[in-house]
């Protein structure tokens, strides 16, 4: 899914595993995601977030739009590859929330975040 998504494919995400309350997704680091100080740029780990919920959405057929993301980095990303691990919390009529968890190739925890999404149609 994410490879038909051209801002996803020029990052390099990939789903790498459907759970049943959300997905894992992983990109590979390279340089050019790199921020000044030679690690993960923070808005690369704000869009994995963004990414892993939606993912998630979209695989329960549903089309959404974002309205919130919080999140909070706990260590800087280096190494190879980033993963995030999300789970939705809660589908309701009009808005859904969901919890993601972002690790480096270390399985160190990097960062985690909650975001609302608000729902455009039903499922497919």
């Amino acid at each position: 899914m994410p490879a038909q998504i051209d801002f996803n494919q020029h990052l390099g995400i990939r789903v790498i595993r459907h759970h049943k309350d959300g997905v894992t997704i992983a990109c590979d680091l390279r340089k050019e995601l790199h921020n000044m100080s030679g690690v993960l740029h923070g808005g690369v780990t704000a869009t994995l977030v963004d990414v892993a919920a939606g993912m998630a959405l979209m695989h329960r057929g549903h089309k959404a739009t974002t309205v919130e993301l919080k999140l909070n980095y706990l260590r800087p990303v280096t190494g190879r590859r980033v993963t995030a691990r999300s789970r939705l919390v809660r589908i309701g009529k009009t808005l859904v929330t969901a919890l993601v968890d972002v690790f480096d190739d270390h399985k160190n925890h990097a960062a985690v975040g909650i975001v609302t999404y608000m729902l455009l149609e039903g499922p497919r």
